[in-house]
């Protein structure tokens, strides 16, 4: 990925590529396991801070490489991990009780459940839904596999008889393993036994001398197993090494989120130019225009989202936003019309109009209430953040400075070019401005020499 964060760290649509096989690996099980090796600290750090309601549920290893390299080494016994907490990868969830009983440990993880599902954390596109045929599977091996028309760099599948004899990475591989064109997706169901039996005889004699989970299916092959290979769509398994790859993934998933609002009865212009996040949520009749971006766990209900407006975690209800307003964190927008180049920071609006030009940051203000052009919030002191309280119908001139902390009560004009310092009670007219002062022949005497110069 040629970047400083762990691959399964970048972002998709608001969410780190890792959160996306753990949230289906939860909806299937109880039991999750995941396995970490490089980068391990920040991606531990991560999984503890995004699903710590989950704790019961999702349990952690790592990988001792330098004893046990590879994806089958990933799944051997890792209790002695040395120094190597520092490392990230695989994940492995088990299946609920409906697909097997519990059973007694078998296996270095100690997972509850007799079937074992093998997932990978850079596959962002994975649902439960398109993990159901190998769920379904009544064979000890279950592997996915789908087909390819250019297979480089995958491990090809050779099928015999409709039962899986051997998977040859791309490595390993001779020109005409290398012409086959089914591979393999990177995705296992398997009996908890056959890790058991299997994982102490793979060997560590190929290209990159790792132990590869691939060769299990080989061994199990050759002691007449069954292994059957269940065809996937691709657009699910996709996985992400690089950042063309995370580029593709994405506008896939961007797809699948606008075509899911849009069945909801949002009404998208241009959707192919709507950035959505996979957290954002909408309610009753909206309308998202062209070249919007609404982020984080953003609630869009009933309202109207203009174009090119940016929407940050935050909630608009019956309201116009935009054109080119940016709603940023901790909003609460209702029944109001923020109009174009308006920033709304952690405040809470109901029922005002603020047409352009301006900059409300941590403040509340009531209904009725008129912002003008070029009203400014001045929050930050320099040292600590200060809250704009302004009641109903205010009504704020042009060019205003409002100094906070400031409470400005109901019923209150203040006059354009205003700078506010002060608190003001209901009924006030308010304003600072300095006396203008006309000079008579002004501009002559201002620019006599250069009109002297000019005659």
């Amino acid at each position: 990925m040629r970047s400083a964060c762990p691959k399964v760290l970048h972002q998709i649509c608001g969410k780190a590529m890792l959160a996306y096989s753990i949230e289906e690996a939860l909806k299937i099980s109880d039991d999750v396991h995941i396995v970490l090796f490089f980068q391990a600290a920040q991606i531990q750090q991560y999984i503890t801070d995004t699903f710590s309601q989950h704790s019961a549920h999702i349990t952690l290893h790592y990988q001792n490489h330098s004893k046990y390299p590879g994806t089958g080494g990933a799944l051997m016994d890792n209790k002695d991990n040395g120094d190597n907490k520092d490392n990230g990868g695989d994940i492995q969830g088990t299946m609920k009780g409906d697909i097997g009983d519990n059973k007694e440990e078998k296996s270095p993880f100690a997972m509850r459940y007799d079937k074992v599902l093998i997932l990978n954390g850079d596959m962002p596109l994975i649902t439960k839904e398109a993990l159901q045929p190998l769920l379904k599977s009544q064979s000890p091996i279950a592997l996915g596999v789908f087909e390819l028309e250019n297979p480089t760099g995958y491990g090809r599948v050779i099928i015999q008889e409709g039962q899986i004899t051997q998977i040859i990475e791309e490595k390993d591989a001779q020109e005409a393993i290398k012409a086959i064109k089914t591979i393999n997706a990177g995705v296992y169901a398997l009996d908890q036994a056959i890790l058991a039996t299997y994982l102490p005889k793979l060997s560590c004699h190929n290209a990159q001398n790792e132990y590869y989970l691939t060769e299990l299916i080989a061994l199990a092959a050759r002691d007449k197993i069954s292994i059957e290979p269940i065809a996937l769509n691709p657009k699910n398994f996709m996985g992400v090494n690089t950042q063309s790859e995370l580029a593709s993934v994405q506008d896939m998933m961007l797809d699948t989120l606008r075509k899911k609002a849009m069945d909801q009865g949002v009404v998208m212009h241009l959707p192919h130019t709507i950035y959505l996040e996979a957290q954002v949520c909408f309610e009753g009749a909206c309308e998202i225009e062209m070249g919007v971006a609404i982020k984080g766990k953003s609630h869009i209900i009933d309202s109207h989202i203009k174009a090119h407006t940016i929407i940050e975690d935050s909630t608009i209800k019956d309201s116009h936003i935009g054109p080119l307003a940016h709603i940023r964190p901790k909003c609460a927008i209702t029944k109001s019309h923020i109009g174009n180049f308006v920033e709304v920071k952690a405040s809470h609006l109901d029922g005002v109009k603020a047409g352009h030009l301006s900059y409300l940051g941590d403040c509340e203000i009531s209904e009725g209430s008129n912002v003008g052009a070029g009203v400014i919030t001045c929050n930050y002191d320099g040292k600590t953040k200060h809250k704009t309280i302004i009641g109903k119908n205010v009504f704020i001139g042009s060019d205003t400075q409002l100094v906070a902390p400031l409470n400005i009560a109901s019923n209150v004009l203040i006059a354009s070019g205003t700078t506010m310092t002060k608190d003001a009670k209901e009924g006030d007219l308010v304003l600072s401005r300095v006396r203008q002062e006309n000079k008579s022949a002004g501009f002559w005497h201002f620019f006599k020499k250069d009109i002297a110069k000019d005659s």
